[in-house]
């Protein structure tokens, strides 16, 4: 009998084409059969807690209950207040007598020193536009237009030596929140929540409040998920009206048959899961609707204003015509990490900060709108005893140049600088009334105790209970970090 030499199952010459037309039923096979399986049981394998049973399968999940930090945590936390477009930092918290002396004298360097993408538009000395004064018991340097963050001094660590890697808003943004400078990858946010979970189980773990005049640049980008499961992207309230659409249920029903109808619900997704293992997708959609579910019974509440006294409403100045967005996101912030929610971002409108011209009125303005409600949130937080274990952030994506930029308006603002920035922190394990790091007589560069995106990002990290080298998500072989792969350091010396 003649053997049909066509079919690779006949095929006894052993060439390369054979060969590879097989290897799924060996060696290589059993190769791409780990890897997958890798990728199905990536990420939160890092958290796997003792299986109950030595028989039981180990399998994925994903949900927003609590899990237990790397180390005992000083925030439980956060809410970043996001100063969008680039503050700058040496008129606001970081006064240099020399750059004033220099106004509108020549840069006295190389132009290229400046950093930008080009030289053309680079002006001649700027300094400071407002007065200083000392404030506080530590007598740290602030601005007259910051007046009521000043009377907080002493809960802030001014952090003056922050430094980025590019001068660009869209990249210097993505480096901020994720710790790259490409889109696509989770945000600070999200490992938070991919690390903790939620102390909340009827609130969304991680919650953006937006402005009303419109969303930040790079959108959603500022609080995405990435490669993680979408259930730990940050979940956008209203900025006017309802925060959320559809809270109340559109028809009235007794308590017990809406539970009875949940606790059917939750079975037959049990079962529907059960014959779909390793299917992250579908556990975090579950996880969405169940939270959706919740939020009918208790989101309201957190959201309702109104319960607050009229002090309340005063200390962040709701009610008044600059501040009362701002004033109301930030008292939202409170009362929804009082709540166990995460991780809370504020933000504001496209570039408020963005002080290419008119950086004097610039600025004011921003700080009119932002100034009251942010010492009346430290104020609230430390009042309540929840400063202690909520991490406050404030700061931008960089700071700005000691030059002016030309412009229609002749030299009146700054550009972008991403050699040197102030950020600072308050609560949470902070070292209040600190003034960290150093910049040269300009305001230009980072001189003493440079403290990197990665080093901001590890400190949070670090103060949440969370090691930025033991929290990964394994995507392509890869365990992927918010601090990448060169380790960045913990900022000791600004801990309490």
């Amino acid at each position: 009998m003649k053997h049909n030499r066509t079919h690779p199952e006949f095929d006894s010459s052993g060439s390369r084409r054979d060969f590879f037309a097989r290897t799924s039923d060996g060696l290589l096979g059993a190769a791409f059969a780990w890897l997958f399986s890798q990728e199905m049981f990536s990420g939160q394998l890092a958290y796997a807690e003792e299986a109950e049973h030595e028989s039981t399968e180990l399998r994925q999940v994903y949900d927003l209950k609590p899990r237990r930090p790397h180390h005992a945590a000083k925030a439980r936390s956060v809410i970043q207040l996001f100063m969008n477009g680039g503050p700058s930092q040496m008129d606001l918290f970081d006064p240099k007598p020399y750059l004033n002396n220099m106004d509108g004298k020549p840069f006295p360097g190389n132009v290229e020193e400046i950093g930008n993408q080009g030289t053309d538009d680079i002006g001649v000395m700027m300094g400071g536009r407002y007065k200083f004064a000392r404030h506080g018991e530590s007598g740290m340097w602030m601005a007259d237009i910051l007046p009521h963050t000043a009377k907080m001094s002493d809960e802030l660590c001014l952090i003056n030596s922050m430094w980025t890697d590019h001068p660009n808003h869209d990249n210097a943004l993505y480096k901020i929140h994720s710790g790259r400078l490409f889109m696509g990858y989770p945000t600070l946010g999200a490992w938070t929540v991919y690390g903790l979970g939620s102390e909340s189980q009827n609130l969304p773990a991680y919650v953006v409040l937006q402005d009303q005049l419109g969303p930040p640049k790079n959108g959603a980008r500022n609080w995405t998920a990435g490669f993680l499961p979408p259930l730990y992207q940050g979940t956008p309230f209203r900025p006017t009206g309802s925060p959320i659409l559809n809270l109340k249920q559109q028809y009235e029903q007794p308590t017990e048959v809406t539970e009875t109808a949940r606790t059917l619900l939750s079975s037959l997704d049990d079962i529907h899961r059960s014959k779909r293992n390793y299917y992250p997708e579908l556990e975090s959609r579950i996880e969405s609707y169940g939270l959706a579910a919740r939020m009918q019974l208790s989101a309201s509440e957190a959201l309702d204003l109104s319960r607050e006294s009229k002090a309340t409403h005063a200390m962040y100045g709701i009610g008044e015509d600059w501040t009362d967005s701002y004033g109301k996101r930030c008292l939202l912030a409170r009362r929804l990490v009082e709540r166990g929610v995460r991780f809370v971002q504020i933000f504001m409108e496209e570039q408020p900060w963005d002080s290419h011209a008119d950086l004097a009125e610039n600025h004011r303005g921003a700080c009119l709108r932002t100034d009251k409600p942010v010492a009346g949130l430290l104020q609230d937080l430390k009042e309540r005893g929840l400063l202690d274990s909520t991490l406050v952030i404030w700061g931008g994506e960089f700071g700005r140049t000691p030059t002016t930029q030309k412009s229609a308006n002749g030299y009146s603002g700054r550009d972008h600088n991403m050699q040197a920035f102030t950020s600072w922190m308050a609560g949470g394990g902070i070292k209040g009334g600190t003034t960290f790091g150093k910049t040269d007589d300009f305001g230009h560069k980072v001189v003493e105790n440079p403290v990197s995106v990665h080093d901001f990002h590890a400190t949070i990290l670090h103060l949440l209970g969370l090691h930025h080298q033991k929290l990964f998500f394994t995507r392509s072989g890869l365990e992927e970090r918010l601090t990448g792969i060169h380790p960045p350091r913990v900022v000791t010396e600004i801990l309490s």
